[in-house]
C-alpha cells in the first residue's frame, strides 16, 4: 500500500488520469441509475471501460511485481486470441446455432437469421481470399469501401445494443410495485400457453408473491396481448387461465386484449393501469425474456410508462437468433438517424472515388 501511495505522489500525470477515470465512471453510473432505457449508457460504459484498461495496464506495467505483469500480459494476449477466435469461426457458430434451431423452432424467417448470417459471413471470407480488388479500377476500390464502413458501422451498433441489453439485465429491482405487465406471446392450439410465455408468467408471479413475502401489497398483474387471426381467444385471457391455474386470485389479474405488438402492450397497459389506479402515478415493473425487455424498455419509454423490465429466462440455443431479431427491431426504431449516417458515408466515398478518378484521368492526360 506505502509504493502505492508513493507511486501516485511520483506520478501526478497518472493520478490525474485517476480523477478522469473516476468521472468517467460517475457519469456512466449517474446516466444509467437515472435513466437505463438509454443507448448511449452504452457509449458511456465502453469509454468507461477503455479508460480503465487503460489505467490498469499503467498501473500493473509500473509495478516491481515480475510475476503480476507476466500474469496480465498472458490474460491480454489470452482476451485478444479470444476475440480473434470468435471473429474468425463466428460463420461457423451461427451454422451450429441455426442447427438446433432447425431442429427445435418452426421453420420461418425469425429462427433463420443465424442461418442467413452465417452463409453472409461464409460469402464474405471468399470475397475476401479471391482478392478481387486487384482486377478493378482504383476509384471503384475507392467506391467500393463503403460497404466496410457501413458493416463496421452496423457493428458498432450491435456492439452497443448488446452492452446495453446485459447493462439492463442489473437494473435494481424493487418490490413496491402497484402494477405487473406481463408481455404476451404465440398460443398453443390458439388457446394454451407456450412454455416461453408461461416462463414470462411465473416469473411475474415470483415477483409478486416475494413482494407479499417483503410485507407489502399484493401487485395486480396486466396480462397483455390481443388476439391474433389463428388464436380462438386473446393471449391475455389464455395468459390470465394460466395466472389463475397457477393461484392467482381474479381480482388480482388485469387483462389488456387489444395489443398487436410490443409498442401496444406498453401503450395499451398503461391505459388500462392508468384507468385502475386512477393517475399515472403508479409503479409498474414489466415481464418479459431476457434477450426482450431492453427493445420493450425503449417502448415503455416511448409511450411514457415510468417501467423498467424484469427477464424471463430463455434457452440458450434461442438466443442467437433472439438477439439478431431484438437489435434489428431497435435499428428500426431509429432508422432515420441511421439512414442519415449510411447516406453520409456513400456520399463520402463517391465523392472520394470521383476525385480519385479524376486525378487519375490528369495524370494519364499528363
Amino acid at each position: 500500500m506505502t509504493n502505492l501511495i508513493h507511486f501516485f505522489e511520483q506520478n501526478r500525470g497518472f493520478s490525474y488520469f485517476s480523477i478522469l477515470l473516476t468521472i468517467a465512471l460517475l457519469i456512466f453510473l449517474v446516466s444509467w441509475l437515472i435513466e437505463p432505457r438509454r443507448l448511449i449508457n452504452g457509449i458511456f460504459f465502453t469509454f468507461f471501460l477503455l479508460m480503465f484498461a487503460g489505467w490498469l495496464t499503467i498501473l500493473v506495467l509500473a509495478t516491481q511485481l515480475r510475476t503480476l505483469r507476466i500474469v496480465y500480459v498472458c490474460l491480454v494476449l489470452l482476451f485478444f486470441l479470444l476475440i480473434f477466435l470468435i471473429t474468425a469461426f463466428s460463420w461457423l457458430f451461427c451454422l451450429w446455432n441455426a442447427y438446433f434451431v432447425w431442429k427445435y423452432e418452426s421453420h420461418t424467417l425469425p429462427n433463420l437469421l443465424t442461418l442467413i448470417l452465417g452463409i453472409g459471413l461464409i460469402v464474405v471470407w471468399v470475397i475476401t481470399l479471391l482478392g478481387p480488388a486487384k482486377y478493378l479500377p482504383h476509384w471503384l476500390n475507392v467506391l467500393l469501401t463503403a460497404a466496410p464502413t457501413i458493416a463496421f458501422y452496423l457493428v458498432f451498433l450491435m456492439y452497443n445494443y448488446l452492452v446495453n441489453s446485459i447493462l439492463y439485465q442489473f437494473v435494481p429491482r424493487r418490490y413496491n410495485q402497484d402494477y405487473l405487465i406481463v408481455l404476451g406471446a404465440g398460443l398453443i392450439n390458439g388457446e394454451r400457453v407456450t412454455p416461453l410465455l408461461a416462463g414470462r408468467i411465473n416469473r411475474a408471479i415470483q415477483f409478486a408473491q416475494k413482494q407479499v413475502d417483503k410485507g407489502r401489497k399484493m401487485p395486480k398483474i396486466i396480462m397483455s396481448g390481443g388476439r391474433g387471426g389463428d388464436e380462438k381467444i386473446s393471449e391475455a385471457q389464455a395468459m390470465m387461465n394460466y395466472a389463475i391455474s397457477r393461484g392467482i386470485k381474479r381480482d388480482d389479474l388485469l387483462l389488456e386484449d387489444k395489443s398487436e405488438n410490443t409498442y401496444q402492450n406498453m401503450l395499451y397497459s398503461k391505459r388500462v393501469a392508468t384507468k385502475d389506479f386512477g393517475s399515472d402515478k403508479f409503479k409498474a415493473k414489466f415481464f418479459s425474456n431476457n434477450y426482450h425487455i431492453f427493445r420493450a424498455a425503449l417502448y415503455a419509454k416511448k409511450v411514457g410508462l415510468r417501467a423498467n423490465g424484469v427477464g424471463s429466462y430463455t434457452r440458450f440455443y434461442f438466443l442467437p437468433n433472439a438477439i439478431i431479431r431484438e437489435f434489428a427491431g431497435v435499428f428500426v426504431m431509429h432508422k432515420k438517424r441511421h439512414a442519415v449516417v449510411i447516406c453520409l458515408i456513400v456520399i463520402f466515398c463517391i465523392i472520394q472515388a470521383i476525385l480519385v478518378a479524376t486525378g487519375s484521368e490528369k495524370l494519364q492526360m499528363m
